[in-house]
Order: structure tokens, then sequence, then C-alpha cells
């Protein structure tokens, strides 16, 4: 179901993907950093602050967040390519947003963290063997052990999901408000 929060729904694990699938997902990955930047070329710093929903992030929050995000989620990957099944550091995600760089209306600096850190990122999956696909680590928050390849799907919706956010707040024209 979607709503103003989860606009493509709620991510559904897929634990043993295709690789069809995964090779969809390593696509997606590939595209988001330019779909992004695309999406937000040449907006004003007034709407860089519009809310995708009442008491949601800005449009500059939302870019922040994924170049923080998927630098996180690049760091799990090689952590558990070099390590037995590590242990995870998480990070508040809501904090982080509240920080005055996550607040920046000019997103020109994470929009090229996002386009450089993906291409490593997506290098560095193309070449991963099956058995590294299948490597693992644990979240410490849900207790819950994740192989690369089921994470990578996530982090593909993620793209998706916070492209809609954007997309959402934009065609609200500021209807849920700024973040000042």
């Amino acid at each position: 179901m979607t709503s103003l929060k989860y606009p493509i729904g709620k991510y559904s694990a897929i634990a043993d993907p295709s690789g069809t699938q995964m090779e969809e997902w390593l696509e997606q990955l590939t595209a988001f950093p330019a779909q992004m930047r695309d999406l937000v070329k040449g907006i004003t710093p007034e709407k860089s602050r519009w809310r995708y929903r009442p008491e949601g992030w800005s449009i500059a929050q939302v870019v922040h967040h994924c170049a923080d995000s998927h630098l996180n989620s690049y760091t799990r990957f090689r952590l558990a390519l070099t390590e037995e099944q590590p242990h995870i550091k998480p990070y508040h995600e809501d904090r982080w947003a509240e920080l005055p760089d996550a607040q920046m209306d000019d997103l020109s600096d994470s929009l090229l963290l996002l386009h450089a850190l993906h291409r490593r990122w997506v290098y560095l999956l193309r070449s991963l063997t099956a058995d590294q696909w299948g490597r693992t680590f644990q979240h410490p928050e849900h207790g819950e052990i994740y192989s690369l390849k089921e994470t990578l799907g996530q982090y593909a919706w993620h793209g998706l999901h916070h492209l809609a956010h954007v997309r959402q707040a934009l065609a609200s024209a500021g209807e849920y408000g700024s973040v000042e």
C-alpha cells in the first residue's frame, strides 16, 4: 500500500533473488545518482526546503540523507566482504538529518558524492562472486543477519523510494510546508 511516507510501498525483502532481479537492482543503483541530479537540477533554495509530507524531511534533507545512507551501506558491504559476519554500526538517520550539513540548500556536494560513491559501489558489486554475494553482516538494532544479495535489493528500493519523495515534494509545490 502506498502513502505519503511510502509512495512506492514498503520494501519487501527477497532473500534469494534471481540473477535477473539482481541485474535490475544493479541497474537501479547505477542510474540513481543521475536520476536524483536530474530531478533536483535547478531547484531554488526555497524549493529545496519543501517537505515531501507533513512533518517529513525537506528535499535537501532527502538528498543529503541518500548520500549518508548509501555511504553507510557501501561501508557495510566492504565490512561483510573483509570480515566474518561483522556487527555493523547503526546510526540515527533522523538525528543526522537535523545536522547543519544535512540541511544545506546547496545539494551539489551530496550529488557529487552519490555519483562517485555509486560508481565505486557498482564496480565492486559487479565483481562479486556467488560466494561473496552470500556474505553477511549482523544488524544489532534488529538482531538479524543480512546477506549482501538481499541488501542490494533494499538499497535499490531505497533510491526509488527517495526519488518518489522528491517528486512528491516538487509536485506539492510547498503544500506540506518547509524546513527552515
